[in-house]
């Protein structure tokens, strides 16, 4: 956690320079309390991932001579002649486009497209108990 730590406080550092440049050179309010209150929240962020860093043990992004290898673990199971995902990105656009619109209709049937290709993927592999080969 402390490689992410360590981005957050480059990233508040930067808002919060880019802030003081902005007010020299811009003297526009609204963007000097947008990039202040950008620093502040990812200040936040940054505090929270050093309280957490503190009290879990080290993993391997955290030692600099570690190798890729040191970090590889069981990725799972992936099932790459799924048409599944195809599904789900197809009604998630047919969702997102009816909400551009505004087709409440449309938005209705594409929530249940979403829902029925989700749980297509999810019990994809999923069989009956008294099921038999």
């Amino acid at each position: 956690m402390k490689v992410e730590a360590r981005l957050f406080d480059v990233t508040t550092a930067f808002f919060f320079i880019a802030a003081i440049v902005y007010g020299f050179w811009a003297k526009e309010p609204v963007g000097i309390v947008g990039l202040i209150l950008t620093g502040g929240l990812s200040l936040i962020i940054g505090s929270y991932f050093h309280f957490v860093a503190r009290r879990v043990e080290r993993r391997p992004e955290d030692n600099p001579e570690a190798e890729i290898s040191d970090g590889a673990g069981e990725v799972g199971f992936f099932s790459a002649g799924s048409y599944w995902p195809v599904g789900i990105a197809a009604s998630g656009g047919l969702a997102a486009i009816s909400i551009a619109f505004w087709q409440v209709w449309l938005l209705v049937v594409a929530m249940v497209l979403v829902l029925a290709t989700v749980g297509g993927l999810v019990f994809e592999y999923h069989t009956r108990p008294d099921a038999t080969d």
